[in-house]
């Protein structure tokens, strides 16, 4: 995923510039993280259903959509080989249940008006993902790192203030999408973007399925008595949850991560702001506060991910300068 010279290499040989690669990775990503963005207004057309039945339904739509693009691009075969993968298969069913509890917290909080709670939660994501990282990889922070994470502390006893609670939609989002993330990251390079999804609602799709049939059979299901309006607003959830992963899979080869990781941000930033112009949740000063706080973490975590490969490319340069003095010697040496 943060392969770029894979990509610079192959954009050449088929006679395409770097610059044009880039660009294109970078449409692609504001799509993804776009569509992820505007997704609780999909959600207000489809209002009337619960959230159980939305996430089954998109569970069940998201397979048959996958099982169509394997036939288009006749990619099966990674599938089959996917599933003979044992280690790679308990990975997935650890991600799909993880991705089930996000997707079933993020439509309750949208549906019940916690949409800004629900911004906040991928706003804390990154923190969240970064601890990881130091708790399970013995990954070291940088000081810029450090304070970011200072200021996510501080938006959690901010909110927890403002709410009156601890804000456990966020968190919730924040470590069921985290711990999914590291799962996924542990898969590595086993299953591609299309194959992985297609697996893990595959796994999901047996009580997804059942769920429905139990609904309709109890005459308490909106997907078949609301109308076809409605129903095929429902079976267009397969689209909707496939097709933005699918421009970042495609984004992820075509841009460092660098740039990967200020593009993530554009989602909560659009969630928050359709949460206050067009659900019209309330945002007492307070909780403006917290926002605040975790505001200036996402901004520190940006400069530091920017300033990531000028650090890099010194530290490779520290590293090549006593080689280069010392092949540059040798000659002398053996004269």
């Amino acid at each position: 995923m943060t392969q770029t010279s894979t990509p610079k290499s192959t954009s050449t040989a088929a006679g395409v510039s770097p610059t044009s690669e880039r660009n294109t990775g970078l449409i692609q990503g504001l799509m993804a993280y776009g569509l992820w963005g505007l997704l609780p207004l999909y959600f207000l057309t489809i209002g009337i259903a619960s959230p159980m039945e939305i996430v089954a339904n998109r569970i069940v739509w998201s397979l048959v959509f996958c099982a169509i693009l394997l036939s288009v691009t006749r990619n099966w075969h990674q599938l089959f080989a996917l599933g003979r993968d044992r280690q790679a298969m308990i990975r997935l069913t650890v991600a799909s249940v993880l991705i089930a509890i996000n997707w079933l917290t993020y439509t309750f909080a949208v549906l019940n008006g916690h949409a800004v709670e629900a911004s906040l939660g991928y706003f804390i994501n990154p923190l969240v993902s970064t601890a990881l990282g130091v708790i399970f990889l013995k990954e070291r922070l940088r000081p810029l790192q450090w304070i970011a994470m200072g200021f996510g502390l501080a938006t959690v006893l901010t909110l927890t203030f403002a709410y009156g609670n601890v804000p456990y939609i966020a968190l919730t989002l924040a470590f069921s999408f985290g711990f999914y993330g590291f799962v996924k990251n542990r898969v590595g390079r086993t299953a591609t973007a299309l194959t992985s999804l297609s697996m893990e609602t595959a796994i999901l799709s047996i009580p997804a399925l059942a769920f429905m049939v139990w609904l309709i059979a109890q005459n308490q299901d909106t997907v078949l008595s609301a109308g076809p309006a409605h129903f095929w607003l429902m079976v267009a959830s397969g689209v909707i949850t496939a097709v933005p992963l699918l421009l970042f899979g495609a984004s992820a080869r075509r841009l460092p991560l660098t740039t990967l990781g200020t593009l993530q941000f554009l989602a909560p930033i659009l969630q928050f702001i359709v949460a206050l112009t067009v659900f019209h949740e309330p945002m007492p000063p307070e909780r403006l506060i917290g926002f605040c706080l975790v505001w200036v973490a996402v901004i520190l975590l940006c400069v530091d991910m920017a300033t990531q490969p000028r650090r890099d490319r010194a530290a490779r340069a520290a590293v090549a300068a006593p080689a280069a003095d010392a092949s540059a010697t040798a000659p002398a040496e053996k004269n």
